[in-house]
């Protein structure tokens, strides 16, 4: 587990110059939670905060985010922003840090049950995967389809949703015989590479990929292309908007893929810390923070946005 401490540039205000905000990333090299990471900075000077960040070594580092919010605690934060790495895992140590007084909101990814924290603020991870389906539906309408999905790891909420979107916007269930592999990517470039081509062995026939974010379907497409594949020869759909992923878009590489905001989470977030610091109302219930498919080929039935927008609002 990582840590770094960031205090606020801008000159504090009398009442916002004690106030501590903790912001805890599943991992701390995926595009999006780096630009999470640089609004949540960007809002905490701003605001005359101090922020305090740690990130998880990879997705699923369940135990070095529990450490990340004791150490939290213990340093006086009034409020705590997490993607939690898993929907439950962290629960005991939000609830213990709540119980103190500290306000917590999930960002992205919700907890289970949603009453862990304190609030949300995040995209509709489910719509977002029923965006990107019924996109791959309608692009692959009349042929015959065999369908690799790529998830994040057991235990994401986040991963969950997209995945579940993405088979409701498709049409289809979870054991339809269409779905040629399910594998686990952890939302990483390294990993995913290695778990298409895991799939690719078990059906080279692959010709629609889901994958749960970005990073995974550059993983993924590159384990396609060495197995001779073209962009033209599958349909590809992921979730996030980073510049990385939209460029892809924009070279028929991935078809489409549901933008999310993730400088806006961090943004309302700590805006929301330094309210409840200073006296104000406590952050309650669910913040969506939007999303727009972006999408090279626009299809009937399906709304989305140009690769002109996508750019003009990417991250990362």
């Amino acid at each position: 587990m990582a840590v770094v401490v960031s205090v606020a540039a801008a000159k504090p205000t009398a009442t916002s110059a004690t106030v501590k905000v903790g912001l805890i990333t599943k991992d701390a090299t995926n595009p999006f939670f780096v630009k999470m990471h640089a609004g949540a900075n960007q809002a905490a000077s701003k605001a005359g905060a101090q922020l305090i960040y740690a990130a998880g070594k990879d997705s699923s580092d369940n135990a070095g985010q529990i450490t990340a919010i004791e150490n939290m605690v213990t340093a006086g934060v009034k409020g705590i922003l997490i993607t939690v790495a898993d929907a439950k895992a962290e629960n005991a140590a939000i609830a213990q840090a709540r119980a103190k007084g500290v306000l917590v909101i999930a960002l992205d990814s919700p907890t289970s049950p949603t009453s862990a924290v304190d609030a949300l603020f995040a995209t509709n991870n489910f719509n977002a995967g029923v965006f990107i389906g019924k996109y791959a539906r309608a692009a692959t309408k009349g042929r015959k389809v065999t369908i690799a999905m790529l998830d994040e790891h057991a235990g994401s909420s986040v991963g969950a949703l997209r995945h579940n979107g993405f088979l409701k916007g498709f049409g289809i269930k979870t054991n339809d015989k269409q779905i040629a592999c399910v594998a686990n990517g952890g939302g990483q470039q390294t990993q995913s590479q290695p778990a298409m081509e895991n799939c690719l062995q078990k059906n080279p026939n692959i010709n629609v990929l889901y994958t749960i974010n970005e990073p995974s379907a550059a993983g993924a497409w590159t384990a396609l292309k060495n197995a001779g594949k073209k962009p033209s020869g599958v349909t590809i759909v992921s979730v996030d908007g980073g510049c990385a992923g939209v460029r892809n878009v924009k070279a028929g590489i991935i078809d489409a893929t549901s933008q999310q905001y993730p400088l806006r989470m961090a943004s309302l977030g700590v805006a929301a810390v330094v309210k409840f610091a200073n006296g104000g109302a406590k952050a309650s219930g669910y913040t969506d923070t939007g999303l727009n498919l972006i999408a090279k080929k626009p299809l009937k039935g399906v709304p989305s946005k140009s690769v002109k927008y996508g750019l003009a609002n990417c991250w990362g």
